[in-house]
């Protein structure tokens, strides 16, 4: 199937192509028609299946359809990270190159100077997070009342972590008329009811089950005593030292305390949380992908939005606690039918989880051992 098969107009066919798009993924090709349609849907993929291009590229045209000439807002995207926000509105900068469209992202941790006087240009798509979004709001720089098209993307994350509070008051800034998208790559019940209180008569979009895990990963698991990770971390990266590797702690403490264990031994790193500026995460991220640095430690909520192609290795230096994020996590690699590695470290305290984990994946992790 081509974009061309899904009703796309010519500019965003021709905008995605020179992209390096080549054929719609499952997501797009299941998504895209019932979004055009007009429908209010509930989509669920493993990150990396491509579901920002999912609802970028039917928004464009519904909002090149319909009413051109309007001024305001017509599409507010929600996304729970400045990382996300960014690398939203850079793919609808992409997929509307040869569109008379503008999308502008807005989030905390930057001067908001810049940002009002984006504002002050015509913005068709705003890709917001809640709070910044509501500091603007209630400070009369920006009316939600003309909104058409609503997006919560990384629904899950964005209300399992707090967030549910500022969703709610956002809800309340919008019209009751409106085209309401829920895109996740988790599904919890819980999300899902929540989903299904702000959404009209929604279509179900599921690629892949939220249990799931790609063949493509090869999973392994280390029992090892919490005072004994740091070193299990540094003879892995050391014999992986030409692999980019991202690593997973619970807490920004942690990770911190991590990037300068490895440090102290030669392994440049670099930690990405909510705690540090957005200029420190952006240069972080420019050197992870460029391979400045092989070593990114990460939190769950900052690593949203950490989009590489080519990322081998992925660390859970600390297991997280809700089993669905294992599955996300690990989703970072083995994309796109590309091989990938994920070594969980596994404590006393964090057996509970694992067991949680493979229950819900279905899959006993293989066991590695480690000497000490």
């Amino acid at each position: 199937m081509s974009f061309k098969n899904l009703n796309l107009i010519n500019p965003i066919v021709r905008a995605v192509t020179e992209a390096g798009y080549s054929r719609p993924t499952e997501i797009q090709s299941t998504a895209i028609p019932h979004i055009l349609a007009g429908r209010d849907i509930i989509a669920c993929a493993q990150t990396g299946t491509g579901k920002t291009a999912a609802f970028a590229m039917p928004i464009l045209q519904l909002l090149k359809r319909h009413n051109p000439e309007h001024q305001g807002i017509r599409t507010l995207i929600l996304t729970p990270t400045r990382e996300l926000a960014i690398q939203i509105e850079e793919n609808f900068s992409i997929y509307s190159k040869y569109l008379p469209l503008s999308q502008l992202s807005v989030f905390g941790g930057v001067s908001i100077g810049g940002q009002l006087a984006a504002l002050r240009k015509r913005v068709d798509i705003l890709v917001a997070t809640p709070g910044r979004l509501l500091d603007l709001v209630n400070q009369r720089h920006i009316d939600l009342s003309k909104l058409e098209i609503l997006v919560l993307d990384e629904a899950d994350r964005m209300l399992d972590m707090g967030f549910v509070n500022d969703v709610k008051k956002v809800l309340q800034l919008l019209p009751r008329k409106r085209q309401t998208l829920f895109f996740s790559a988790t599904m919890p019940v819980s999300i899902k009811k929540f989903a299904e209180t702000i959404l009209n008569n929604p279509v179900e979009v599921t690629v892949t089950p939220v249990s799931s895990t790609a063949q493509t990963v090869k999973q392994s698991v280390y029992f090892v005593e919490k005072k004994d990770k740091t070193d299990l971390l540094i003879d892995i990266l050391q014999e992986k030292s030409t692999v980019r590797s991202l690593v997973f702690t619970r807490t920004k403490h942690v990770a911190n305390k991590l990037v300068q264990q490895l440090e102290d031994v030669g392994i440049f790193a670099a930690a990405i949380h909510g705690n540090k500026s957005q200029a420190a995460r952006q240069n972080a991220l420019e050197d992870f992908k460029s391979s400045r640095i092989n070593v990114l430690v990460a939190t769950d909520i900052a690593a949203r939005g950490i989009d590489i192609d080519d990322l081998p290795n992925v660390v859970n230096y600390e297991l997280p606690n809700v089993p669905e994020t294992y599955v996300h996590r690990i989703g970072r690699t083995g994309r796109a039918g590309a091989e990938g590695t994920a070594i969980s470290f596994c404590d006393a305290d964090e057996r509970v989880d694992l067991k949680n984990i493979q229950k819900l994946i279905g899959f006993t992790v293989p066991v590695r051992s480690f000497y000490k």
